[in-house]
């Protein structure tokens, strides 16, 4: 069949209809993973926002621009936004969007499903939002310990609200990294066999079997808070039979492996871009799938280094401070086979690779008081300090939003057809380096200073009051750098320069396409032979063909060597994920009020169910 012909025929059947009908209904993984990523940034600028206003309180002693109870909720948000609003759910949205193309397919597995985990991202999100706005946001920390959470002392609906908002985030993440899991083993292109999976698919890959096995963790945990508050069963107060420290327990061994669920795809995003602009492979192919594993595995390992002041058994907090030094060992092979790859290659400084190279600096930084805090001395007189606020940014800021950052770079062509400004980038890098660790670094001083977290004034006789003032004032510089960034994106959007298929001469597989890719992604699905498939000309790029033209089809293959094994229907365009996700908003939020929601909540809910798996009679209309 002539290309033209094909193309027609391939967009007649993949492209999304337009109108409204269209986008609400749409399964696309390209436009829903898009409106991942641009939510994600939403939330993440708001965010910002809460942060300056408490640097604004903080910039002098005793000052009264922010309330107590006002300042409970600023800080409650802006560490539970950054942490389940923008910083999980951004990585997964560049999963979403990137993993099926560098793949070699043409959709995401289960693309209906992923339509129904947007959908409920986007209620928890305006649920916390529309609840901080009218006064009633949650108000006990991104952590929400008990008993200061509980019935006993969480008075009203603040607590319920930051408890059920975890539950919306934390099933659309789960049904995101079911997605990625069977999308990576089932369906690469023909020859991708393991050895030859790019790093960042296996980040992702890595990180979706964390996402699988911790985060039950901690909706168990807020199902019990909730469960406590509205029910008024005792899980969590020991006066009948409950456990404080179970709660502890449960949200950081959620907790800690979040912090890698964050870092690992970043990790991933390093390496594609390193091995880019260095014009080489990545040193220690082998060496560096191997630490994202063992970084996975460790990860379920640290969680107590958290509680080394809860009065638990020595012994065991032995055993975790040896942990929590050994996951240094795959992190620091990842830095140095970064850093062989550049010492062997020919390193292009433009604004992605300038964007790692502050991540090195800044995660090595991190990491380093990450060890200080595993020793349970140091880490008993530091704990609830500012020191632990500059070591958590550090390791955060430094370790997923720089290479974050790089990677809206790299890949806004990919998105949007579009480049984004060199120059106005390089600005971008240098305000936000220079502020980020003006801002932060400082704060371990203040920490050692015994400047505690969480308060929202002090006494102008401590000897913090100047710090906090530099503090702010750095801040402004962070603020301007990520102000910038956000008029370049959008400028870029509007009427940036056109990018070229592959502007940076890279070698995976989602520059195989066109940029933007079509809505089938590939017209003729790619062949893979070798580690790197488009280290020659992208036209000398083997395919194969025999998918059908009249249906949604895609191909799927054999766990370890991408053999072909069939062909299989790709469900169409559905507006039943939203109904569902719908349906599952009012059940959680009415769950608030009353428990009796979980019984009639679930009616609606099933009705949505039916309609969505109801047979229609042609195979694409059943997943």
């Amino acid at each position: 069949m002539e290309a033209s012909e094909l193309h027609r025929r391939l967009t007649a059947i993949w492209s999304t209809p337009s109108g409204l009908w269209g986008a609400l209904s749409t399964v696309d993984h390209k436009i829903i993973g898009r409106r991942y990523v641009t939510t994600a940034f939403v939330f993440l600028a708001l965010g910002g926002v809460l942060s300056l206003l408490i640097r604004l309180q903080l910039a002098q002693p005793e000052a009264r621009f922010i309330g107590p109870d006002r300042y409970n909720q600023i800080f409650t948000m802006h560490g539970t936004n950054m942490m389940f609003l923008f910083a999980v759910p951004v990585m997964q949205a560049m999963a979403i969007y990137l993993v099926p193309l560098m793949v070699g397919t043409r959709n995401i597995a289960f693309p209906r499903l992923n339509a129904f985990s947007y959908w409920v991202y986007l209620a928890g999100g305006l649920l916390l939002w529309i609840a901080f706005a009218v006064d009633t946001g949650p108000d006990v920390g991104w952590f929400a310990y008990v008993p200061l959470a509980g019935p006993e002392y969480g008075a009203g609906k603040r607590a319920d609200i930051w408890a059920q908002m975890i539950t919306f985030t934390e099933v659309s993440a789960l049904a995101v990294a079911v997605e990625i899991v069977v999308t990576v083993f089932k369906q690469r292109a023909p020859g991708m066999s393991l050895d030859r999976i790019p790093l960042f698919v296996w980040s992702m890959l890595v990180t979706s079997f964390l996402v699988i096995m911790a985060m039950p963790a901690i909706m168990v945990a807020s199902s019990s808070l909730i469960l406590d508050r509205l029910v008024g069963t005792h899980f969590f107060n020991p006066a009948e039979g409950g456990d404080v420290l179970l709660w502890q327990h449960l949200f950081w061994f959620f907790g800690h492996p979040e912090v890698y669920i964050i870092f690992l795809p970043a990790v991933g995003m390093v390496s594609t871009i390193v091995a880019t602009f260095t014009r080489r492979p990545v040193f220690g192919y082998l060496g560096m799938v191997m630490a994202l594993i063992a970084t996975g595995v460790l990860a379920f390992g640290l969680w107590v280094h958290h509680m080394f002041v809860a009065g638990l058994p020595r012994l065991g907090e032995s055993f975790f401070t040896a942990s929590s030094m050994a996951i240094a060992v795959p992190a620091g092979l990842q830095i140095f086979c970064w850093l062989a790859t550049m010492w062997a290659g020919r390193p292009v400084f433009k604004t992605p690779f300038l964007f790692v190279i502050g991540f090195m600096v800044i995660f090595v930084i991190g990491g380093l008081t990450g060890v200080m805090v595993a020793s349970v001395p140091f880490d008993t007189q530091v704990h609830d300090t500012y020191f632990v606020v500059a070591h958590f940014h550090y390791v955060l800021v430094g370790g997923a939003v720089f290479p974050l950052l790089g990677a809206v770079y790299y890949w806004f062509p990919k998105f949007t057809g579009r480049m984004m400004s060199e120059t106005l980038g390089r600005w971008i890098f240098g305000l936000i380096f220079t502020g980020f660790n003006l801002t932060f670094f400082p704060m371990h001083i203040l920490g050692l200073q015994g400047m505690p977290r969480r308060i929202y004034t002090y006494q102008p006789e401590m000897p913090w009051s100047g710090l906090n003032l530099f503090i702010s004032l750095s801040a402004a510089i962070l603020s301007l750098g990520f102000l910038l960034f956000f008029v370049d994106a959008i400028r870029s959007a509007r009427s940036g320069s056109f990018a070229p298929a592959n502007p940076w001469g890279a070698r995976t597989l989602e520059w195989a396409t066109s940029s933007p890719p079509p809505s089938y992604n590939f017209a003729r699905l790619p062949v893979v032979d070798r580690h790197d498939p488009l280290s020659d000309d992208i036209e000398a790029v083997p395919v194969a063909s025999g998918l059908r033209v009249d249906r949604r089809e895609l191909l799927t293959s054999s766990v370890v060597h991408a053999s072909p094994e069939a062909r299989e229907a790709s469900p169409g365009d559905s507006i039943w994920p939203l109904w569902a996700a719908l349906a599952t908003t009012l059940m959680l939020i009415w769950s608030i009020f009353s428990p009796w929601a979980v019984v009639w909540g679930s009616i609606p809910l099933g009705i949505t169910l039916i309609g969505w798996f109801w047979p229609k009679g042609v195979p694409e209309d059943e997943a």
